[in-house]
């Protein structure tokens, strides 16, 4: 029974493969580029950056003024405190067609250094690829029915490849190299698969929270514990949405005793993680509001300050969040390679480095093995076999912890129980 329920396996595992393949690709290419986010930010903003400043700054009122100027019919969404004395001032607005754009403000001469839509900055066309194929919801779905058939894949392989009879770590620990082509490629495949699933199972579970299916019935569970909004988007798309509805419905600016600048100065001692931004006072939510929007979700801080006075009414901190949100909130910086800084960047590479090899070595094995003139799919057996009970339990476990999945399997037995796959 056990070399039944190998050659099962084997069949689940290559054409779990043979559909995530592509999708894991582009995940992995995407996902290693949007690890490091801020370097490239920081690269695509160096020419307005380090500016020469040999002058009083303009007030932060009138650098907004000059942002708003620039862009006639457009509103403000948020003002970002430069990081440095000498950087240029991001100003946040949205236009009249609901563009989001990031409008770049000498501090002294308020000459407008440039203006950059959201959605064509590089990191977020790399983001929208990674999470939608930029085909919207559609992509979406079909990202998250990889990434489930990917935890398959993933599960199936450290099966079918954990070490049995093995003596010794060679063509475990690391691939033989003198045993020739087909030995090298599978042990590639194998020692890298064993390397990088731990990491990789990882990514693909913290991703859930941003998904169609699992991230709605996550925000449904999450409904019944808290009624706060929760702060993850499941798309950039859902995300920009969001933003252009608030930006839409803001209620008209109120004038306070106490300016930007005095806010500015009196958050500066706290030590806030960059980048921070400040919303306005209005007649919706007569206060000032700063949050800490850094990618490392722990160091989120969120101050209402008064209007009028500029005190501090409040204050929310990652540990003030729900359970569920930090949970969530550890496992999106995690994936995003913000959590621990460099070593969390560097160990995110490494594992979409792994598998772009597994992807890539896997291809590689299926090209040299397959029958000429044959698209080398694994033959069903003719006698059939019998699926034990601990195998079929797995599957419904699976299918119900991961709906899109669980749904693609009711397809699956339909259609072959329907006879669509049965062999000529």
């Amino acid at each position: 029974m056990a070399s039944i329920t190998y050659r099962a396996l084997w069949r689940w595992h290559f054409h779990a493969g043979m559909f995530c393949i592509p999708f894991v690709l582009v995940l992995a290419i995407t996902g290693s580029i949007y690890l490091f986010k801020p370097q490239i930010d920081a690269l695509a903003d160096r020419s307005v950056d380090s500016l020469t400043i040999n002058g009083p700054r303009a007030t932060a009122e009138q650098q907004i003024d000059a942002a708003i100027a620039s862009v006639p019919g457009s509103k403000l969404f948020v003002y970002e405190i430069p990081r440095e004395a000498d950087d240029a001032v991001r100003v946040h607005l949205y236009s009249a067609d609901g563009t989001g754009l990031i409008v770049y403000v000498h501090p002294q001469t308020l000459a407008v250094l440039k203006s950059v839509p959201h959605t064509h900055r590089l990191t977020e066309f790399v983001r929208t690829i990674h999470s939608n194929l930029l085909v919207g919801r559609t992509g979406s779905i079909l990202i998250e029915l990889a990434a489930s058939w990917a935890i398959i894949m993933l599960g199936t392989g450290l099966y079918l490849w954990w070490p049995r009879e093995t003596r010794g770590i060679a063509g475990v620990l690391y691939p033989r190299l003198t045993r020739g082509r087909v030995v090298f490629w599978r042990d590639l495949h194998a020692v890298t698969g064993i390397w990088v699933s731990t990491f990789a199972m990882f990514l693909l579970i913290t991703a859930l929270p941003w998904t169609v299916v699992w991230g709605a019935g996550l925000d449904k569970t999450r409904a019944l514990l808290t009624p706060e909004k929760k702060e993850w988007a499941a798309s950039p798309i859902d995300e920009h949405a969001q933003h252009r509805g608030d930006a839409a419905t803001a209620a008209a600016a109120v004038a306070t005793p106490v300016t930007l600048d005095d806010i500015i100065r009196r958050v500066a001692p706290l030590g806030l993680e960059p980048p921070v931004r400040v919303y306005l006072p209005n007649d919706r939510a007569p206060f000032w509001r700063v949050r800490a929007e850094t990618q490392n979700r722990p160091l989120v801080r969120e101050l209402d300050l008064d209007a009028r006075s500029g005190e501090i009414l409040r204050e929310k901190n990652f540990g003030q969040k729900p359970v569920i949100d930090r949970v969530v909130g550890v496992g999106i910086a995690a994936h995003e390679g913000q959590l621990f800084g460099l070593g969390n960047q560097l160990l995110g590479l490494f594992t979409a480095l792994g598998l772009i090899t597994i992807c890539i070595s896997a291809v590689v094995m299926w090209w040299r093995k397959r029958p000429e003139g044959s698209f080398g799919l694994p033959a069903p057996r003719v006698d059939g076999f019998r699926i034990t009970a601990p195998f079929i339990t797995l599957i419904v476990i699976a299918g119900i912890l991961l709906p899109v999945l669980g749904a693609s399997l009711l397809i699956l037995w339909g259609s072959t129980r329907a006879g669509l796959f049965a062999r000529p």
